[in-house]
């Protein structure tokens, strides 16, 4: 066993040992840490934006049983507006009419998801993902639908409507599908506690929920009512922030309620936005614990929106999302049209050396050594030695190293290069590389 195949089972070990383990008389069991690894998987943004259909969600997720899940990408999401019958595009309907029952809870469009008409939902959906092997999510924006409150529609359950809760000053900038929820109104955890029931019946996993995070604080009501309302249904759905902006201030809270939280706005092929990532991931660096991991987002590789071009990432910057991605400790979850996956691209997704990174390592740390560069290190859960990660961020190739005992090793170590999968010599008191422009080295040392 190597990489996410030994962590995984790793963790269903440990997952057995701590359910053998009775709580004291009198306490209350802790509540599962629903992601102690970083989650892996495929999400539909990237390459559908709001349009995908319930047959290319079959196609694709039989792909990705196929070709991720045996190197662990195991959480298959379908994103934004499948409940938007009319949705087209990477733009949003002005006037939107959702589908959604009689509570105002969300529905999928039938005449995209045929599957779900009778009130079946995602079930079917949900049901043939499971058979793959893999756990199924769903996006959901915050609050309650704009028409559901134009319609004052009841809350399942109680004597309130939907005006009773809705905050009609809390409306997300960029899409106008929802209006937030009052949470010290009557009526409001009730709300959620709906939405979520209707959700972990159908075989939910995993929910990325939209618009909570700016500002941060303004929304931790609703933050607070999301978790509360997952508990509630006894189903372990991972709960995953979108967009960023959650002050690292607010990291003991986002951990608290929340198992991934983006850290910045979309992040697409473009290197400016890949620079950036570096200082947002090393900001967030001592934030992140098993069960609560900073998301730098998804991994824009292969082809991409809507199938009208492939990622404009140069090779070597591919390498960069990867190595970065892995030696942060960042979810990795593919963006990319698993129906046109290439060589080159699945064996970065793949490369199990570089997985295991990501996956069983520990003390992950940035070293500021000099500009134009940047050199993070780890450690491996099981094993002597270090992981080292070099990056170049100019534009021009250049020699990053950094000396040995910086990193706590001997003077002298063997080396092997993860990406290439073999054995490199060795180094003696330093240890460097000459890195292509906007590139990546990423190396084990022992």
């Amino acid at each position: 066993m190597t990489g996410p195949e030994l962590s995984r089972r790793g963790v269903m070990a440990l997952g057995a040992a701590s359910a053998a383990a009775a709580p004291l008389r009198g306490q209350t069991p802790p509540a599962p840490v629903l992601a102690p690894r970083p989650p892996m998987g495929w999400n539909s943004w990237n390459s559908f934006a709001t349009t995908i259909t319930e047959a290319e969600a079959r196609e694709t997720a039989a792909i990705m049983a196929k070709r991720l899940l045996p190197f662990g990408y195991d959480i298959f999401t379908v994103d934004i507006q499948w409940y938007e019958p009319e949705a087209s595009s990477y733009a949003y309907n002005k006037t939107p009419v959702p589908t959604m029952d009689g509570h105002g809870r969300l529905l999928p469009a039938p005449n995209r998801f045929p599957s779900s008409a009778g009130g079946r939902g995602f079930a079917p959906l949900a049901a043939e993902v499971h058979r793959l092997g893999m756990k199924f999510g769903i996006h959901l924006m915050r609050g309650i639908p704009r028409l559901a409150v134009e319609r004052n529609l009841p809350i399942l359950g109680t004597n309130v409507r939907a005006k009773d809760i809705a905050d009609t000053t809390s409306i997300c900038p960029w899409n106008p599908d929802m209006v937030g929820v009052d949470m010290k109104r009557r009526g409001a955890q009730a709300y959620y506690d709906s939405v979520f029931a209707l959700y972990a019946g159908w075989g939910v996993d995993f929910v990325k929920m939209d618009d909570m995070s700016r500002p941060y604080d303004a929304h931790a009501a609703e933050i607070e009512a999301a978790h509360l309302a997952i508990r509630r249904t006894g189903r372990p759905m991972m709960l995953s922030l979108s967009p960023g902006e959650t002050p690292v201030a607010r990291a003991d809270h986002v951990r608290r309620f929340a198992q991934m939280w983006r850290i910045s706005d979309d992040f697409w092929d473009e290197w400016p936005l890949l620079e950036a990532q570096f200082t947002r991931l090393e900001n967030w660096n001592d934030a992140r614990r098993p069960g609560g991991w900073p998301d730098a987002d998804m991994l824009p590789l292969g082809r991409l929106a809507l199938g009208q071009r492939d990622t404009k990432f140069t090779p070597a910057e591919q390498r960069t999302v990867m190595t970065l991605w892995s030696i942060a400790r960042s979810p990795l979850i593919m963006g990319g049209d698993l129906r046109h996956l290439d060589a080159p691209t699945l064996a970065l997704l793949t490369n199990r050396e570089a997985l295991a990174v990501n996956q069983a390592s520990t003390d992950n740390r940035p070293h500021f050594v000099e500009d134009g560069t940047r050199i993070w290190s780890a450690r491996p859960e099981t094993g002597a030695g270090r992981y080292v990660a070099l990056f170049n961020t100019t534009d021009k190739p250049k020699d990053v190293g950094i000396v040995l005992d910086q990193l706590g090793l001997p003077p002298r170590v063997s080396v092997r290069d993860l990406w290439a999968g073999r054995d490199a010599g060795r180094a003696e008191r330093r240890i460097a590389r000459t890195v292509a422009p906007h590139g990546a080295e990423l190396l084990r040392l022992g």
